[in-house]
């Protein structure tokens, strides 16, 4: 997608400290938003023996954020054009069917809204509380990702891996979208780009030092030729855009089609006032 058609997204931890997630959604959709990315951590172990990729302290939102499907339905009702993503939601720390339910449920409520923003994470500890071996994720991931895809298509539906498998089940309703929505890999390692080739609908990475975005667009076209499928298929979505009308101008033009806007897990006071900064961006840079 050119850059004249580029959209805008917003991302922010729902917590119980920040603006209410309903009244987020109508403000965004008020502002010509096109979408709203909710992350989730389950919970943060205690430990913290897994640092975290940010470096320092984790912020205390990663541990007071509410559930994504929940908040995601609470905003579905309040708009009628946003699109609602997970951004992203840990497979590895759901089981299939239950999430294969949640997706289709919340897909039917907000009839097709649903991007699945999905990654494997990165706290081992957090992980392990829900039986995933940390050097699994990536596998666990897969298969999980498959098998949702057979719940959501097919009925009855069937999968045996080496990490899930039911015999055939009924699991209605399906999504509002075919074969479920668009699951976007929220990862930028080397493995990423034959991961989003083979079970992905996009890529989703995080716009930070030591990513070579660039190159990745090169790797994704690469992997996506070596399967047979076009680069043009897929949903290319950056996080981690600042207020740079340049910077912003420049993902553009590497071929992303939607640039996600962080917010701060604040009140309304702290957070309308970012929105309306990031809508007068993207309408000086469009």
């Amino acid at each position: 997608m050119g850059a004249a058609g580029t959209l805008f997204g917003v991302t922010m931890f729902p917590t119980d400290e920040a603006m209410d997630i309903v009244q987020l959604a109508a403000a965004a959709e008020a502002r010509g938003f096109d979408a709203l990315f909710l992350p989730e951590h389950t919970h943060i172990p205690a430990s913290r023996l897994t640092p975290w990729p940010g470096g320092g302290e984790l912020p205390r939102e990663y541990y007071r954020t509410q559930d994504p499907f929940v908040a995601l339905a609470a905003a579905a009702a309040v708009t009628t054009r946003l699109k609602l993503g997970t951004g992203i939601a840990l497979v590895t720390e759901r089981d299939p069917i239950l999430m294969a339910k949640q997706v289709a449920s919340l897909d039917l409520v907000s009839n097709g809204r649903l991007l699945l923003g999905i990654g494997a994470g990165w706290n081992a500890e957090e992980m392990a509380n829900h039986g995933v071996a940390f050097e699994k994720r990536w596998s666990v991931l897969r298969e999980r990702v498959l098998a949702m895809r057979a719940i959501w298509s097919d009925d009855p539906a069937s999968f045996h891996g080496e990490h899930v498998s039911f015999d055939p089940i009924h699991a209605w309703p399906k999504p509002v979208q075919p074969g479920g929505p668009p699951v976007l890999l929220g990862a930028s390692s080397r493995y990423a780009f034959a991961r989003i080739a083979e079970y992905g609908d996009g890529w989703m990475p995080i716009a930070r030092p030591g990513v070579d975005l660039a190159d990745g667009m090169v790797r994704l076209e690469a992997a996506m030729a070596a399967v047979g499928r076009e680069m043009a298929s897929l949903d290319l979505t950056l996080f981690g855009a600042g207020p740079d009308p340049e910077r912003v101008k420049r993902y553009m033009g590497l071929g992303f089609n939607r640039i996600v806007f962080g917010l701060p897990p604040a009140p309304a006071d702290k957070v309308v006032p970012l929105l309306d900064r990031y809508a007068e961006l993207a309408a000086a840079v469009t």
